[in-house]
């Protein structure tokens, strides 16, 4: 079983995550924070990986950025050393008014380039600016590049769940596991 859990408990925070990267979507999704809680459960689901997470912390921008850490982590160690998986993802998908897109590496080298053009300070109960640095820490903590931009929309709500959604479903190839590799995605012979 490619399973992983994260603890993380700071003088802010206090996160736990277990993720099975071999799932059904399953999502059991606590945090204090509404907006983060769907998008993680809409992420779950969609990309097949089933997350448990519960987060509490002092405020809403160190929980959404110590989450973002603990599940790129989780999903990182239970890829293991060396799975033959498909390494790369990418998808584009519709929210009613919005369209988005996103594709990832999971090569070992964290870099993101984030643009869901919120027009907005808030998402529901979330600032717009922790949306984007989510993320940035969860490519950091992947140790994966992504590339996520909302191409339009005119709805915030919909233009970050058209974001999330996309990356579930890149997350969902980019793990899924490659029956005609033998060893790992990579010419170098390492990520």
């Amino acid at each position: 079983m490619r399973t992983a859990s994260v603890e993380r408990t700071t003088r802010e925070t206090s996160i736990t995550v277990t993720v099975n990267l071999d799932g059904s979507g399953a999502a059991e999704v606590e945090t204090p924070i509404g907006f983060l809680s769907h998008m993680l459960t809409s992420l779950s689901t969609h990309s097949m990986i089933d997350i448990s997470l519960k987060a509490t912390g002092d405020l809403k921008h160190h929980i959404a950025e110590d989450t973002a850490l603990c599940l790129g982590t989780a999903i990182r160690e239970a890829l293991g050393e060396g799975e033959p998986v498909k390494r790369f993802g990418y998808a584009t998908v519709p929210m009613d008014c919005s369209l988005a897109s996103c594709a990832l590496d999971l090569g070992g080298r964290p870099y993101h380039v984030v643009s869901l053009g919120l027009r907005g300070p808030m998402v529901e109960d979330l600032a717009a600016e922790d949306l984007t640095h989510f993320l940035e820490s969860l490519a950091t903590s992947l140790q994966a590049n992504i590339h996520s931009k909302v191409h339009y929309g005119q709805n915030d709500h919909h233009r970050a769940e058209a974001a999330f959604k996309a990356l579930a479903l890149s997350l969902r190839e980019a793990v899924a596991l490659d029956p005609r590799r033998r060893g790992v995605p990579s010419s170098k012979g390492v990520i």
